[in-house]
Order: structure tokens, then sequence, then C-alpha cells
């Protein structure tokens, strides 16, 4: 009973030694232009330090997976919610005689907004099952020897966003096409009031990441 109590003690009251913290590893610290915007778009910073020091820590680490399988999730509703949009518009002709997407050009857009669909649930969700069965010592390893290595771990988060954004922007030309071959001019005008709004509405994008990108940039 004295040795059964001791070691219990032992386990509950000795977990292990701490690991020290690792540097970063010099085949992470100069990362090309390419490298440096796939982990701004992927991780929020145009390096991987503050990465790096995430995967030093159980804690840490589970806020990063936590924070990009929600991303990913929101990336598989999207992607689902354009595949049954663009999918509906495939099948089915235009209700009203002034606007029709079923001609080629819209078609072929709406179709390829289709197929990039499937592959961002594709991919999002190959991703996902990633990183819900990864762990902090695997990653570690994945990144230390920097070079495809790393390319490889940014794409997996990245690329899925990638193709939702695609699959959206051709769904939004194919409407933006039927919207100005109408014959209706009130079809016309709403179709420019969009056009204007989403262009707006990316240019505004554009500009916040650009400014952000060259913050984070100046500030490493």
């Amino acid at each position: 009973m004295a040795s059964l109590h001791s070691t219990e003690l032992h386990v509950t009251a000795d977990p292990g030694p701490l690991a020290e913290e690792q540097p970063l590893p010099v085949a992470l610290r100069r990362t090309s232009f390419l490298t440096r915007v796939l982990c701004f778009l992927a991780l929020g910073r145009p390096d991987l330090e503050d990465h790096w020091k995430s995967l030093q820590s159980e804690r840490a680490f589970e806020t990063v997976r936590t924070r990009l399988c929600s991303i990913l999730a929101s990336t598989i509703t999207t992607a689902g919610v354009l595949l049954a949009i663009s999918g509906v518009f495939v099948t089915t002709g235009s209700p009203v005689p002034y606007f029709d997407y079923t001609s080629p050009a819209p078609h072929c857009l709406l179709f390829i907004s289709l197929m990039l669909a499937m592959i961002a649930l594709l991919t999002s969700g190959s991703s996902m099952i990633r990183w819900v069965h990864t762990d902090r010592h695997w990653t570690q390893e994945q990144l230390k020897p920097g070079s495809y290595f790393v390319l490889s771990y940014l794409l997996s988060i990245v690329t899925p966003m990638f193709f939702v954004a695609s699959s959206l922007h051709c769904f939004m030309f194919a409407m933006l096409i039927a919207g100005f071959s109408s014959k209706s001019m009130i079809c016309r005008a709403v179709t420019a009031v969009w056009m204007l709004t989403y262009v707006v509405n990316i240019g505004t994008i554009l500009m916040v990441t650009m400014w952000k990108y060259a913050y984070k940039s100046r500030s490493r």
C-alpha cells in the first residue's frame, strides 16, 4: 500500500520535465516572398515566428488548431452553399426572359464555379481531418526542414480559401454578364449598381489587406 501510494503521488505531482522552448530554425528565418505571402494569408503574419512559438505549448497549439478548424469549417459551409446555388443555376433555366443565364458565357462560368466549389469542399474537408488528428510535435518536425515542407503546410490552409474565392468570383461574373446582356434597362441598371458595390468591397478588402501586410512586415 505504501509503495502504491508513493507511485500515485509521483505521477500527479511530477508530470515530467517541461521541454525548453526551441528557437526558430534557420530554414524558417529566411523565406521567399511567396512564402511570406502564404504565411500572411494562412496565419495572419508574414513570418513563422509567432506560429513557431505557438508550437511550444499544448495550450497555445490548441488555440491555433481551434482557430484554423473554425476557418476551415466556415470554408466548408461557404463551399456547400456555392455548390448548391451553382448546381441550381446550371441545371435549371431562367424563370424570366429578361435575365438569361443559360447563354454560353454565363453557363460556362457557372459550371466552373460548380467545379471549384466541389474542389473547395474536398480540400477543406481533407485539411480539417488533418488538423483534427495532428499534434504539435509532428507539426514541428514537418516545419523544421523548411522549403517544400513549409509550402505544402501553408497551402493546405490557403488552398481551400482560394478555391472558394475563385468559385464565388466565377458565379459573380456569370451573373454580371447575364445582367448586362439583358434587354431590360432596369436589369442592366441593377447589375451596374451591383457591380459597383462588388468593386468597392473588393477594393476595400485588398487595400486593408495590403496595408496590414506592409504594417506587419515593418514591425518584424
